[in-house]
C-alpha cells in the first residue's frame, strides 16, 4: 500500500512547490512508482515537469468534480521514468467557490485517489499556499504532511495555525493523518541566522524535523524556468544531492518499523 503525502504550508516562498517537485521526481529516480498531484491553482509543479499549463486541457479540478477519470489525465514526463503526474490549470482558481454546495466536498480528492495507492508507491501531494478547501482535500486524502520552513527570521510564523488545521482535520475527517516531518529549507550554513532559526525549529517540534537540509542553491531556483527539476537541470548539483537525501530519508521515515512520522503536534507558543 503506496502511501499519500501532503507537502503543505499556507505561507509563501517557503520551498512548498520545490519540495514536492523535486521529492517526487528524487523517489521516481530511485525507482519508486510515484504519482504527483498538484493541487496550486498556480499549476507551478504541472511547468516544472515541462508542462506547457495553457496547452493543459484537462487537469486534476476534472477529476474531483467528477467530470473525468483520472486515467484520462494523467501525465508522464518521457525523461522521468516511474514518475506520473496529475496536472493543475487555471479551472482550479475557481474550485473553492464552485464546489462549496457539494456534498463531501472534502473528501473528493480522497474518493479520487481511491485505489490509486495500490499503483504507486508514493503519491506527492502540493498544497497551494493557503488553508483553503483544496488543502483541506489533500489533508483529509494523506496519510501524512511535510511541512517546509524556510530558515529566516519568524520562521515559525503562522505554524501554530496550519498545526491546528491538522488537528481539525484528524478530530473530524482523517483520524489517522500523522506529521511525517518538518524539513528546513533555504538553509545557508554560513549565516549565523540560518544557524540559530534551525535550532529554533529543531527545539520546537525535536527529532520530526528531517535531519536532510534544503540548502540554498541557485540550481533549484534556476531549474523551473526551463521545465526541469534539478535532478534533470543539474544532477551534480547541491540540490539534487539534497532532495534525493531528502528522498531517502523519508523512504526510511515511511518504512522503517521504527517509523519517526508521528501524531504529535507541538504546543503553540506564538
Amino acid at each position: 500500500m503506496g502511501q499519500i503525502i501532503a507537502i503543505t504550508n499556507q505561507k509563501g516562498g517557503v520551498g512548498k512547490t520545490t519540495t514536492a517537485a523535486n521529492l517526487a521526481v528524487s523517489l521516481a529516480v530511485l525507482e519508486y512508482p510515484t504519482l504527483l498531484v498538484d493541487m496550486d491553482p498556480q499549476a507551478n509543479c504541472t511547468s516544472s515537469l515541462g508542462y506547457n499549463v495553457k496547452e493543459i486541457r484537462q487537469s486534476i479540478y476534472e477529476v474531483i468534480v467528477g467530470k473525468t477519470p483520472p486515467v484520462d489525465v494523467i501525465c508522464t514526463p518521457e525523461e522521468i521514468p516511474h514518475l506520473d503526474l496529475l496536472p493543475a490549470n487555471i479551472n482550479l482558481v475557481g474550485a473553492e467557490i464552485e464546489l462549496i454546495s457539494v456534498i463531501n466536498r472534502e473528501q473528493l480528492l480522497k474518493h479520487t485517489l481511491e485505489g490509486m495507492s495500490e499503483k504507486y508507491d508514493y503519491i506527492i501531494i502540493d498544497c497551494p499556499p493557503s488553508l483553503g478547501l483544496l488543502t483541506v482535500n489533500a489533508l483529509t486524502a494523506a496519510d501524512g504532511v511535510i511541512i517546509p520552513v524556510q530558515v529566516e527570521y519568524f520562521a515559525l510564523e503562522g505554524l501554530g495555525l496550519l498545526l491546528n488545521t491538522i488537528k481539525i482535520i484528524r478530530d473530524g475527517l482523517n483520524p489517522d493523518l500523522q506529521i511525517f516531518g518538518v524539513l528546513l529549507t533555504l538553509f545557508d550554513s554560513r549565516l549565523r541566522l540560518s544557524r540559530q532559526v534551525a535550532a529554533e525549529v529543531k527545539s520546537y517540534f525535536g527529532d520530526q524535523v528531517f535531519k536532510t537540509v534544503i540548502k540554498r542553491n541557485v540550481t533549484v531556483a534556476e531549474a523551473p524556468s526551463f521545465g526541469k527539476p534539478v535532478l534533470l537541470y543539474s544532477a551534480t548539483s547541491t540540490g539534487a544531492r539534497n532532495y534525493l537525501a531528502l528522498a531517502r530519508e523519508m523512504i526510511q521515515r515511511t518504512t522503517s518499523s521504527n517509523t519517526k512520522a508521528s501524531r504529535f503536534t507541538p504546543p503553540s507558543h506564538s
